[in-house]
């Protein structure tokens, strides 16, 4: 069983300096002329916590799709493409990753859960899970649960129960699939190859 302890994930600002960016997964791009350019990050999927302390623009990605979750904080406000949105804590929001994105912040600061995966290549998928302590939510294969708000275990086989902080990430399994016990809201990312 993999967890990805958030405390031990290193915060990389952002080049506009609005705020700071912790990668909690990701998976590079295969070594092609074509994709894997260092102005796409070299990879397919990224899986991040991002602090927003200013407004201003995001760093486009042109050719992928982005999942935004403000997970702390009340309130983000994007323009995508001249388009505003309001986002509301839990309430995933897709959109492309190559559009002209301002974000405004009237409540405060906020911490958003960003899944970014290349369009035709993958998809990403957010879920808010509130969890319980009677019935554990497994965590399958290309999946990773992250710990939101509360307490919780998560546990896998016979092993004993294992704390979880919040931001922690569990790494989805199908062989030993780990499972998460407590009171709270998790997470849940899903990424799916996207079939020829």
């Amino acid at each position: 069983m993999e967890i990805i302890r958030f405390a031990d994930l290193k915060a990389e600002p952002w080049r506009n300096g609005g705020g700071v960016t912790r990668q909690i997964a990701s998976r590079p791009t295969p070594a092609s002329p074509v994709q894997g350019g260092a102005g796409d990050g070299g990879w397919d999927w990224r899986v991040s916590i991002a602090d927003v302390t200013k407004a201003g623009e995001f760093s486009p990605f042109p050719g992928m799709e982005r999942v935004l979750t403000v997970v702390e904080g009340e309130l983000l406000l994007l323009s995508v493409d001249g388009a505003e949105h309001l986002m509301e804590k839990y309430r995933p929001f897709r959109f492309a990753g190559g559009a002209a994105t301002v974000s405004k912040l009237p409540m405060g600061d906020v911490r958003n859960l960003n899944v970014i995966t290349r369009a035709g290549a993958f998809k990403g998928f957010t879920s808010i899970i509130e969890l319980s302590k009677k019935r554990a939510h497994p965590v399958f294969e290309g999946q990773l649960g992250i710990l939101l708000q509360g307490q919780a275990t998560v546990g896998a086989g016979d092993g004993d129960p294992t704390d979880l902080g919040r931001y922690d990430a569990v790494v989805g399994s199908d062989a030993d699939t780990p499972n998460i016990l407590g009171r709270g809201f998790l997470a849940v990312v899903s990424i799916d190859p996207v079939e020829d």
